[in-house]
């Protein structure tokens, strides 16, 4: 009797042909990039370094497109947003020590937002492997280690042999359910060995599913069939998980008001009659989610920006659908599905009855009704005419990545993202520096439409040497500064807490003449001509910067009375 398991797929005669003679001049860093291209990848990401030459001589070999940025953070930012947009895994392509150590905040972001990347790193030599003190250049006792606490695996190779598995194992890990970054690294000299390995020409590229539990989602369909007041939460998880068309017919069928979380932006239609919009920050909005009688809450921790600060107490049952084990009741008692949010979406949408509510629409006009009329009273005026702008002019299948700036927090709430996957920000790990880099990312992964990155000053000075990437590359993304001249939104804070703000304040340069010295076009702009300025910056083919001098104020906070 023959299983499926028994099964081996045989080689072609072609495959025994070349496996018998390897092209010459082949190293360790060829088994990286033959992998790489087997499991589907396209393009990579990185910065290069004396211990990784291995893997970027491979480069010359292979049809694998290079992306070079400046630095190796920014690079990461890059994988990032190249993972959000594809859904593929971003290979990010590293050396040992201080390049490794440089991607860690790109890598927490990473992390933080679920984004697929694959990170390889260079190590040094076998022989230093152990954590005894060698003396080699870039030495560190134990590198991943470093790396533990932030990605979803680490894989350290030690012979050639290794590399397609390592490798393919890490491709699956990030992206399986929930995505996220992983860590490949190989010994210096496992690189630049000469190898007698056949070219790498398959792999399995296809991540585990993560299914839910039919028992669980069988009580959450009952508790959400017969509630006389639910509410939905959708997070990131739905973007990520692709997951917004089942979430709109799920809220459909049940008529529940639907609010998304800054992490999951575009995942409901924001004019939909059943959209809260993303108004999570506003008591309005969690005092409407804490009165509701059944939650669901779909790829969402409800982590500090999710629940208001960790004001929001919810009084019903709450049903929570998450991949990340970690995150499941991790913040509030509830129906825990651990599940890839558009299946277990899926299995609610078989099983569950349809609701009848016309009051629902009524409610929802209500509460963003409260919610416009508290930010009214605040003469806000500029920041809103601001958000309005940029939303007229960037083009509606346009994606947009916001650096944490004050402008960037406004849009988590007030932003129409006008469709999943659109808008992106630093809110997962909260770091400088994301925008422009992720920007460029997206670009490369989608050179069709024009890319928007929204920075504040302080973020910029983190990513201005990517003006040069942006100009090699003549990737097609707009830049937009809003300068201030120093940390912004530091600055009200500290001003809020302590009476007079410390440390905030930023010498300013000329950033349009500076975008002009890498071959960049600028502009200064004002609130006025904003709209068209970035409507002519962004119709127009490559890089360019548009310098918005505004002072900004964020509204007042609900979670602090």
């Amino acid at each position: 009797m023959t299983h499926d398991h028994d099964l081996v797929l045989r080689p072609t005669e072609a495959q025994i042909s070349a496996a018998l003679s390897p092209p010459p001049g082949r190293n360790g860093g060829d088994l990286v990039v033959e992998t790489l291209a087997a499991l589907g990848a396209t393009t990579v990401f990185g910065l290069p370094g004396q211990h990784a030459l291995g893997m970027f001589d491979a480069l010359r070999r292979s049809d694998l497109r290079y992306i070079g940025l400046r630095v190796e953070n920014n690079a990461g930012f890059a994988a990032d947003a190249y993972g959000r947009i594809t859904g593929e895994a971003a290979p990010l392509l590293l050396s040992t020590g201080p390049g490794a150590l440089t991607s860690l905040a790109a890598l927490q972001e990473a992390a933080a937002a679920s984004a697929p990347v694959l990170a390889i790193s260079s190590q040094i030599p076998v022989a230093g492997l152990g954590g005894g003190r060698h003396g080699y250049l870039h030495e560190l006792p134990d590198q991943a280690a470093s790396f533990r606490g932030v990605v979803k695996s680490v894989h350290t190779v030690r012979a050639q042999s290794q590399i397609p598995s390592a490798i393919e194992a890490a491709w699956k890990s990030a992206l399986t359910a929930p995505h996220g970054p992983v860590w490949v690294e190989i010994p210096q000299d496992v690189l630049l060995s000469p190898t007698p390995i056949p070219v790498v020409t398959g792999g399995d590229a296809f991540p585990e599913e993560l299914p839910p539990r039919p028992e669980l989602t069988a009580v959450a369909a009952d508790l959400l069939s017969n509630a006389v007041r639910p509410a939905i939460i959708a997070g990131g998880g739905v973007v990520r998980a692709d997951a917004s068309g089942k979430l709109r017919q799920l809220a459909e069928v049940l008529q529940t008001p639907v609010v998304t979380t800054p992490g999951g932006k575009g995942a409901f239609p924001w004019k939909h009659p059943l959209s809260l919009q993303s108004w999570i920050e506003d008591r309005h909005t969690t005092d409407f989610l804490e009165d509701a009688d059944v939650l669901l809450v779909v790829g969402s921790g409800l982590g500090e920006l999710s629940s208001n600060y960790h004001t929001f107490k919810p009084r019903g049952r709450v049903v929570q659908i998450e991949a990340d084990l970690g995150k499941l009741e991790s913040n509030h008692p509830a129906l825990g599905i651990h599940a890839d949010a558009r299946l277990a979406l899926q299995a609610l949408l078989e099983t569950v009855s349809p609701r009848e509510d016309a009051q629902a629409p009524e409610r929802v006009r209500d509460v963003l009704a409260r919610v416009s009329d508290r930010i009214a009273a605040q003469e806000l005026t500029l920041e809103q005419e601001l958000l309005a702008s940029i939303r007229r002019a960037l083009p509606t299948d346009s994606p947009s990545f916001w650096d944490m700036t004050i402008l960037a927090y406004w849009a988590w709430s007030a932003f129409d993202a006008k469709g999943p996957n659109h808008m992106h920000s630093a809110q997962g790990a909260g770091g400088l520096g994301y925008g422009f880099p992720a920007a460029l990312g997206a670009a490369v992964a989608d050179p069709s439409r024009p890319v928007l990155a929204v920075s504040g000053d302080g973020g910029a000075l983190y990513t201005i040497a990517e003006l040069a990437t942006a100009r090699q590359y003549d990737l097609n993304v707009t830049w937009l500064i809003v300068d201030d001249g120093g940390y912004g939104i530091l600055r009200e804070y500290m001003t809020d807490a302590f009476g007079e703000a410390t440390a905030t304040e930023l010498t300013r340069p000329d950033y349009v003449a500076l975008a002009e010295s890498f071959g960049v076009p600028g502009v200064r702009t004002t609130p006025e001509t904003l709209e068209a300025d970035l409507v002519k910056a962004l119709g127009e083919p490559g890089p360019s910067v548009v310098v918005l001098a505004a002072v900004l104020r964020m509204f007042a906070p609900t979670h602090l009375g």
